[in-house]
């Protein structure tokens, strides 16, 4: 900021004798007769000269309005004809000036050039510097667009127009400032009927105005580049980002770190530093949705000598040409892989599916719904509607994970049955696995299936793979997340193709590899396989031999089959497969009903006899007209989150009537309460990929009805006391908010671990970098925006990590906000007794325990109390579940 006696020479006033105005290019001319380099130095001197001597009427002005008039002058002369080298520039007061200039043609983008250097004209036409506020550069029109609005009323056609044009000014593609706006207000909200609303618009806007930045949007907003199975990671760390926000905004190292200290968020930190940088050279050249996204591919691909350099141009070109603060923000929060829109990828399908119906692109001709007639439909019939879309748009995406192939083929035919044959079933792409729900013991398991025919098999302690073979003998293997393993595995590389029987020539099918003594094979535990290299494994070097236990078969020659029954699957693997002893054979199983209730404990108890986790239990049949005996809400689609309802659900209301005269006051019965449609669905035997249903069961050694687990997340530590204060102990752990994306605290937990652990986990949480160097390492000074939690921790951890504890029960808390609003509308729930049980590194955190799990676990418990243990109780009073 200037002093006053500066702001004195600098606009001196009007007594002083007249001198005309001289510009830069005066100086530059002299320069060039002189032989002098043209590099004048930006300081007050080059702004007295070009600002000296102003009118009377100046005399009163600040540095800021003189040069915006000088400016204002300046370019009417520019319209007279008058021709000039280099733009002329006056220092802000307000703020320091970001060193920014015009960029000069593709092949001389990244060179260095002085702020003040003049730019040569490459193309023949003038290019010049201006003094540009980064406040005023925000998108305008995006930012009138009432994303938010009802689907059934948003009319895209009223705003395309000048988006387009605004687009057409910039190159012609949509610009990130519309995917901004969007993401403001998805983050703005909570309710999941504002954020698929908003996204719906945002995604209609994108196929009727730019079909081309619909699929680079939609990989955008989940956060995501490219699929599960190839991977693609960025490899920025936090130093590249905070090198580029201290270059493009002016910051040094004690303002940037002071920033963070307060807000603890990188996008809240960019945002913040954006506004700082009142003042720019140019105007930013306006970032596109394909631009972005381009920019993070060419990120995650530049690879060998130099790509740090190459790197750190790019996001410091990306955070230059950003425009405000939001932009800023989503840029940062995007190249930290932490954008936390709480719109992720069940959302997403949702928000595609109902585009679609509504929207198509120019000269597409599928058929679409008309708003107006949607918006006469009941509630219900509504839902049916949007229902019957989403539900062909999940399963597409369910045996085809994959926006790449899946977004072309929706702008070419829209929502339609074809969807499923054109983006189908196919080799080397995984589909997302079928999904157990979890039993409190054995009882419970044959109350649920009661009246069906059932196999029970093993469950090993091992890792689940998907093995792809096609007709030539390539193999492919993927982990239960989609993840490409087959490096891990070339001993099963080379074993599968041997293992197919005549007339098979392609299958995928699904086991369990478990680590196993060659000799004897005798099962070890997972913990051995973790030792196993993952990366670039020589088939002479392995010293881990495992072996594939196969329990589905989901394709075979080209025909899908997951439709067929599991006895079915079952039959057709193990007639067409060749069995190997100790390498591959078929998981161990028990055909049984409800009545053998002996034999599946004695079954139940070899299991764990041979050191597995428990067994599984899949129907056999599709009996479709059998009454379904469990809990209706296990009976859901294991996306990210649920759909949103077409309304708040409540309990049937009872009317309390008051008596008249003498007659007593008749209580409500259920027949005259309103019938309810039941949400259960029939049990059947199929493959449900991405699903989490009761046709599968699991019953595992620990659930029993006094022990159960929970995989949760450690997010915050305190300095220990006594013997343990050079660790962190207690440890706060959370569990992940489907909806919203938020970690929410449940419980503090300083059982279970031994002083290895603690001098472990205190070197991966690092606060003050005495492992690392002096850097911190994985953790927060600040609390973080996802995490929902009132406290005040001694550090916060970076989210890398699943736990699996063990505890007591579950109890309501006013001071932890797990499931909150989900039992009670101001109190959330924690465990009693935690204790640590292990780490799980076959889980990320986007595989830990979702608050609505531990909300249905508290209810089981609750309706259990009362009955008693291991009798079933946990069926309860089907109307009072639903009340609560």
């Amino acid at each position: 900021m200037a002093s006053p006696a500066k702001k004195r020479k600098l606009n001196p006033g009007a007594k002083q004798p007249s001198v005309p105005a001289r510009g830069l290019e005066y100086f530059f001319s002299k320069q060039k007769q002189n032989g002098v380099s043209s590099k004048p130095s930006p300081g007050p001197t080059a702004s007295q000269e070009s600002a000296s001597q102003p009118e009377q009427s100046d005399a009163q002005l600040t540095d800021e309005e003189l040069a915006r008039k000088l400016q204002a002058e300046w370019n009417a002369e520019d319209e007279s004809g008058s021709k000039q080298d280099a733009e002329k520039v006056s220092p802000s007061r307000e703020s320091s000036v970001s060193a920014t200039t015009t960029e000069p043609p593709a092949a001389s983008a990244d060179l260095p050039v002085h702020p003040l250097t003049p730019v040569k004209d490459f193309n023949k036409t003038k290019n010049t510097l201006s003094l540009s506020s980064v406040a005023a550069t925000e998108d305008l029109i995006t930012a009138t667009i009432p994303l938010d609005e009802s689907p059934l009323t948003f009319d895209p056609s009223k705003y395309i127009p000048a988006l387009q044009e605004s687009w057409a000014a910039e190159g012609g593609d949509a610009s990130y400032a519309l995917l901004t706006r969007c993401f403001v207000l998805v983050s703005g909200t909570q309710s999941r009927i504002k954020i698929v609303d908003t996204l719906v618009n945002c995604i209609r806007l994108l196929i009727e105005g730019d079909p081309s930045s619909l699929l680079p949007a939609v990989w955008l907003a989940t956060n995501a580049i490219s699929p599960p199975y190839i991977s693609m990671e960025l490899g920025l760390g936090g130093s590249a980002i905070s090198k580029a926000l201290k270059q493009v905004c002016g910051l040094d190292n004690r303002s940037l770190k002071a920033i963070y200290d307060r807000l603890g968020d990188p996008g809240d930190v960019a945002f913040e530093a954006k506004k700082k940088q009142s003042f720019t050279l140019r105007k930013p050249k306006p970032l596109t949705i394909r631009g972005v996204f381009q920019s993070l591919v060419k990120i995650a691909k530049t690879q060998g000598q130099g790509s740090g350099d190459v790197k750190q141009r790019i996001v410091d070109k990306m955070l230059q040409d950003a425009r405000g603060g939001e932009e800023s923000r989503y840029i940062v929060r995007t190249l930290c892989q932490h954008l936390r829109i709480g719109a992720v990828k069940t959302t997403m399908l949702i928000a595609l599916s109902r585009a679609f119906l509504l929207s198509r692109p120019t000269g597409a001709e599928f058929p679409t719904r008309d708003p107006q007639e949607l918006a006469k439909l009941k509630k219900e019939e509504l839902a049916e509607v949007w229902a019957r879309g989403e539900e062909i748009v999940k399963a597409c995406f369910a045996r085809h994970p994959d926006y790449n192939d899946l977004i072309p083929v929706l702008l070419e035919i829209g929502i339609s049955d074809e969807l499923l044959v054109r983006c189908g079933l196919t080799l080397h792409i995984p589909l997302r696995p079928m999904l157990g729900s979890i039993t409190r013991d054995l009882s419970e398991m044959l109350t649920k299936l009661q009246g069906r025919d059932f196999a029970c098999e093993y469950k090993y302690d091992g890792q689940r793979a998907q093995i792809h073979c096609d007709a030539k003998g390539t193999v492919s293997i993927f982990s239960r997340h989609l993840e490409l393993m087959t490096d891990k595995y070339p001993d099963l590389v080379a074993l599968v193709p041997k293992i197919r029987g005549e007339g098979v020539e392609s299958f995928i099918m699904e086991g369990e590899v478990v680590a196993v003594d060659r000799a004897t094979g005798e099962l070890k535990n997972f913990q051995t396989l973790t030792n196993r290299a993952r990366k670039d494994v020589a088939i002479g070097s392995i010293t881990i031999d495992v072996c594939l236990f196969s329990f589905d078969l989901m394709y075979l020659n080209g025909q899908p089959l997951l439709d067929r029954s599991f006895r079915e699957r079952r039959d057709m693997l193990r007639s067409l497969f060749v069995e190997i002893p100790h390498n591959f054979t078929w998981v161990k199983s028990l055909d049984a009903t409800s009545q053998d209730s002996e034999a599946v404990l004695e079954f139940f108890k070899s299991a764990i006899d041979i050191k597995c986790e428990g067994i599984m239990v899949k129907i056999l049949d599709n009996n479709p007209d059998l009454e379904y005996q469990g809990d209706e809400a296990a009976v859901v689609e294991q996306g990210d989150e649920q759909p949103p309802p077409p309304e708040k659900p409540t309990a049937v209301p009872v009317k309390k009537t008051k008596p008249k005269g003498k007659s007593k006051a008749k209580s409500t019965t259920e027949k005259d309460a309103p019938e309810k449609k039941s949400r259960r669905k029939p049990l059947l035997a199929t493959y449900e990929p991405d699903k989490r249903l009761d046709s599968w069961l699991k019953v595992k050694k620990d659930y029993n009805a006094s022990f159960e687990t929970l995989d949760l997340i450690p997010i915050a530590g305190w300095h220990g006391q006594g013997r343990k204060a050079k660790w962190w102990s207690p440890i706060l752990l959370a569990v992940r908010n489907e909806e919203t994306g938020a970690l929410e605290a449940v419980c503090k937990c300083m059982s279970g671990f031994t002083d290895t652990f603690y001098k472990a986990n205190r070197e991966f949480y690092d606060d003050d970098g005495e492992t690392s160097g002096g850097e911190p390492k994985n953790t927060h000074s600040q609390k973080p925006s996802y995490v929902e939690y009132a406290g005040h921790p001694d550090v916060w951890f970076e989210p890398q990590e699943v736990w699996e504890m063990a505890f007591a029960d579950i109890t309501v808390s006013p001071t932890y906000t797990a499931a909150i609003g989900l039992v009670q509308e101001d109190k959330g729930l924690s465990l009693r007794f935690p204790r640590f049980l292990r780490k799980r590194e076959d889980k990320g955190v986007d595989e830990a325990s979702s608050s609505e799990f531990l909300a249905g676990l508290w209810r089981r418990q609750e309706a259990k109390g009362p009955v008693g243990a291991g009798g079933g109780g946990a069926e309860g009073d089907e109307d009072e579940l639903v009340e609560m």
